[in-house]
């Protein structure tokens, strides 16, 4: 799943406009114009897309945390990962929203996707750890589609 993509989702669950995604951006210490964002945005077979960089999707990522959750007093802004993986968005998304378990496994079922609970812990686990699952394009896009219902 491309960032695009995925920066796509967002907007449409959020109900967010391109300003509103800018602030986000901004939020997270990324930056770019209306018109940056708008190429982002655009469908990958339309003219004017413009592939959405990882540096921009992590920036955006930690801004969306932000932006849900709120900045913590003191506490340094989040590191950003120099490769954003299906599995990082997944993460982010996953604590923006302030997901539980419970709550990842409701999303998967109702967009019609059993995920084992073992499958899930996996997707959230370090790359390097032995049970490590890498959340493929079809896993996040239902899972996106699902909080989006």
């Amino acid at each position: 799943m491309t960032h695009n993509d995925a920066l796509r989702s967002v907007a449409s669950l959020l109900h967010a406009s391109d300003a509103t995604l800018i602030e986000i951006l901004h939020l997270g210490g990324g930056d770019a114009d209306l018109s940056a964002m708008a190429s982002y945005l655009t469908r990958d077979d339309e003219e004017g897309s413009v592939p959405c960089p990882h540096e921009v999707m992590a920036h955006f990522l930690n801004g969306l945390v932000i932006y849900k959750r709120g900045q913590e007093e003191g506490r340094p802004p989040a590191a950003i990962e120099t490769v954003v993986t299906n599995n990082v968005i997944l993460k982010k998304v996953r604590v923006a929203f302030a997901l539980k378990d419970a709550d990842v496994a409701a999303i998967f079922a109702k967009a019609g996707l059993h995920v084992s609970k073992s499958e899930r812990a996996g997707f959230f686990r370090h790359c390097e750890d032995r049970h490590y699952r890498e959340c493929g394009d079809p896993v996040l896009r239902t899972f996106l589609t699902g909080l989006t219902r």
